[in-house]
C-alpha cells in the first residue's frame, strides 16, 4: 500500500496573520507566504477554499497556480464560484458578464488577467482520469459573523459555493476526492453536503470529501450517512475476533482547526467512505503563516 498525504486548507485568500490572529499586510511578493505554507504541508492531494485569482486584495496572484508550483502538483483545477471583486463592507460586486461557474486548469494559467475570481481548488500529484465541477447557489439570507480584522459581528451575505471532484489513480486503483466549501448558513450547508453525496455516487470508490464545511462534530458524517460497524462478534463470544468493517461515511481526523491562533472548533474535515480506520496514519493541523484556519493533513494508505 502507498501512504498518501491528503490535506484541506481554507486560505482566507492567502492573508498573512500575526501570532494573535490579526491581519498583516501582504509582502512585496504576495504569493510567498502561501507558497511557504503549501510547501511545508508536502501534500499529495490538496483541497483549497477561499482562493483568489487575480484579486487586487491579494496582489493579483493566481493562488492556485502558486500552490501547485509549491507542492509540485501534476494537475489541478480552480472552480470560480464567482467572478467579481469584494465589496468595501461585506459581499461582492459581481461581474454580470460571467454569472456562472468557470473552471481553470494549468492550460489557463496566465490567462484572463483582467477577470478576478474567487472559489475552490483541488490539486494533486497523482494521475487524474476524470474531473467534475459544480456550483451551489447562495442562501437567500446571510448571518452576522466574526470577520478577521473587525471587532464584534459583521452582517455577511452568503455567496455562491463550488465543488470539484477528481478520480485519481493510486497504486491500489482509482478513488474519488472532492474539494468543497459549504455555506455558513445552517441547514443550507447540510443540503449542499447531501447533494455532493448524490453527485459523486457514480464515481469509483473509495470516496473522500475534503473542505471547510462550516459544520462541527458529528453533523457532516451524519448528513452523508454515518458509518456502522459490521462483522464484530458479540462481547464474550468465544472464537477469533472477526475483522471490523465499516459501511458508510466516517471522519478520518478529529481535531480543532479554527481559529488558527487558538483552535477551538473543527470546521475543516476529511470524510471518507470505503477507507478502513486502520489505513489512517498521522493526523496534523499545523500553524501556518496565512489564514484564520489551520490546514488539516491526514496520511492515508490508498
Amino acid at each position: 500500500m502507498s501512504q498518501l498525504r491528503i490535506a484541506t486548507f481554507n486560505l482566507l485568500h492567502g492573508r498573512p496573520l500575526a501570532a494573535d490572529g490579526s491581519p498583516l499586510p501582504f509582502p512585496a511578493e504576495p504569493g510567498e507566504p502561501l507558497a511557504e505554507a503549501v510547501a511545508a504541508l508536502d501534500a499529495d492531494v490538496l483541497a483549497l477554499q477561499e482562493v483568489d485569482r487575480y484579486q487586487e486584495r491579494s496582489g493579483l496572484t493566481d493562488q492556485t497556480a502558486v500552490a501547485a508550483k509549491a507542492m509540485g502538483a501534476g494537475d489541478w483545477r480552480f472552480a470560480a464560484a464567482l467572478h467579481g471583486r469584494p465589496a468595501a463592507g461585506a459581499g461582492w460586486v459581481l461581474d454580470r458578464d460571467r454569472p456562472g461557474l468557470q473552471v481553470y486548469g494549468p492550460a489557463e494559467a496566465g490567462t484572463a488577467l483582467e477577470v478576478p475570481s474567487y472559489g475552490t481548488a483541488l490539486l494533486t500529484r497523482l494521475p487524474v482520469s476524470h474531473w467534475r465541477a459544480r456550483r451551489f447557489a447562495p442562501a437567500p439570507f446571510g448571518l452576522p459573523l466574526r470577520v478577521a480584522g473587525r471587532r464584534g459581528l459583521t452582517p455577511v451575505p452568503d455567496e455562491p459555493r463550488a465543488a470539484l471532484a477528481a478520480v485519481l489513480r493510486g497504486r491500489q486503483g482509482e478513488f474519488t476526492v472532492v474539494a468543497t466549501h459549504l455555506s455558513f448558513v445552517p441547514g443550507w450547508n447540510m443540503a449542499q453536503l447531501a447533494s455532493i453525496r448524490r453527485w459523486i455516487a457514480d464515481l469509483p470508490g473509495p470516496h473522500l470529501v475534503l473542505g471547510d464545511f462550516n459544520l462541527i462534530g458529528a453533523v457532516p458524517r451524519t448528513v452523508l450517512g454515518g458509518a456502522a460497524a459490521l462483522g464484530q462478534r458479540p462481547a464474550r463470544q468465544p472464537g477469533p475476533r472477526r475483522r471490523r468493517v465499516l459501511r458508510g461515511w466516517h471522519d478520518l481526523a478529529k481535531t480543532p482547526t479554527y481559529p488558527s491562533h487558538r483552535p477551538a472548533v473543527q470546521f475543516d474535515h476529511v470524510l471518507a467512505m470505503g477507507v478502513p480506520r486502520t489505513a489512517v496514519g498521522t493526523i496534523t493541523a499545523p500553524r501556518t503563516p496565512v489564514s484564520d484556519h489551520r490546514p488539516l493533513l491526514v496520511e492515508v494508505d490508498l
